[in-house]
Order: C-alpha cells, then sequence, then structure tokens
C-alpha cells in the first residue's frame, strides 16, 4: 500500500481517518439490502484498524 507511518501524530492521523472511513461505511449501508459479504468487509475492516492499533502501540512503547 504506502509507505509505514512512523510518527506518533502521524499514526494517530491514520487510526482516527481509517475509523472515519469506517463510519461513513456504516452509515452508508442500507439494513433491508445489506448482505453477509458486506457485513464480513465490516469485520474485516474493524480487524485491519484492530491490527494497526496494536503494531502503533508498540511502536508507541518503544518511544518511552
Amino acid at each position: 500500500m504506502g509507505n509505514a507511518v512512523s510518527d506518533q501524530n502521524l499514526q494517530l492521523s491514520y487510526l482516527k481517518t481509517r475509523l472515519n472511513m469506517f463510519l461513513e461505511v456504516l452509515e452508508a449501508i442500507d439494513p433491508e439490502t445489506t448482505e453477509l459479504e458486506d457485513i464480513d468487509r465490516l469485520i474485516q475492516m474493524i480487524d485491519d484498524l484492530e491490527m494497526k492499533y496494536e503494531r502503533f502501540k508498540k511502536d508507541w512503547g518503544k518511544s518511552r
């Protein structure tokens, strides 16, 4: 994808941006027409976000 983000402020910005993207997708979903694949994509987005957070959290622990 892109370059690794190593600055803590950039990492926080990245997480906020990804969370906002998730929220926009969630708001755009029509409950009447949502399929299982849509739900799976949402779960994958949350899993990816959690993975990034855990990686960044390790980086923040090193910088202390």
